[in-house]
């Protein structure tokens, strides 16, 4: 108790700094990837990303940060592209950037298992799904599809082959070479005669017929399958 203590000192310097940390590649590519994801791919797929270079490191705040895409190609997102994009920590930029990235979309696409012939209903059709890049494909045919029984294979599909968009259509409910009744309305008077078809059509379709007798040719609404509405 009867010790004297000496008196509390005081720094002649007092630092306050920021802490910080580097941030490193799969960190950066995988804030990318979810602010891609959200912005441009959406429900399409999985994204995957790549670094065309490697990454050097940046020293950022060690706080939460966010990833602000400034600029993506027009087109979208392909297999090579250019992102520029800002990292923020809340308020605050932090650094700017301007990356070379390599793109990936993985998704269930429908591939044919055999040989589906032109012409053939698609749900009938031996096709499966298997898990492709869309990137590496054009506008292949949405997997949830393949149960619609009016679609219809427009060429023939070789085993292993993605069924892409173009490849189907609706089926037409008349056929070109076809005969359906041709109806023609003038306020009371209806009169109907045959005539042949000159093009496919599908219901609400303007198509081009023709009289078998005096090879006259006109124009018709397809009203269903049998019959269309003679257009005047």
């Amino acid at each position: 108790p009867e010790a004297t203590l000496p008196a509390a000192g005081t720094p002649a310097q007092v630092i306050v700094a920021r802490k910080s940390r580097l941030l490193d590649e799969e960190v950066l590519r995988s804030m990318l990837t979810a602010t891609l994801q959200e912005r441009c791919v959406k429900d399409r797929g999985e994204l995957q990303l790549r670094l065309s270079r490697p990454w050097t490191g940046s020293t950022v705040p060690d706080e939460p940060l966010e990833i602000r895409i400034i600029d993506v190609p027009a087109a979208g997102l392909n297999s090579s592209f250019v992102v520029r994009f800002e990292i923020w920590a809340g308020r605050e930029r932090v650094g700017q950037h301007q990356l070379a990235l390599q793109a990936q979309i993985w998704a269930e696409v429908p591939v044919a298992r055999s040989t589906a012939g032109r012409g053939l209903l698609l749900r009938d059709a031996d096709v499966t799904t298997e898990r492709r890049d869309l990137l590496a494909m054009r506008e292949p045919l949405r997997a949830e599809l393949l149960t619609d029984g009016s679609l219809e294979l427009v060429e023939t599909i070789r085993p292993g082959q993605p069924v892409l968009a173009r490849s189907v259509r609706v089926r037409p409910v008349i056929r070109r070479g076809g005969v359906v009744e041709g109806v023609l309305q003038d306020g009371m008077l209806s009169i109907s005669l045959k005539v042949e078809v000159l093009e496919d059509g599908l219901p609400g379709q303007t198509v081009r017929l023709r009289n078998p007798k005096t090879k006259r040719e006109m124009l018709g609404k397809v009203q269903n399958e049998q019959t269309v509405l003679l257009v005047l």
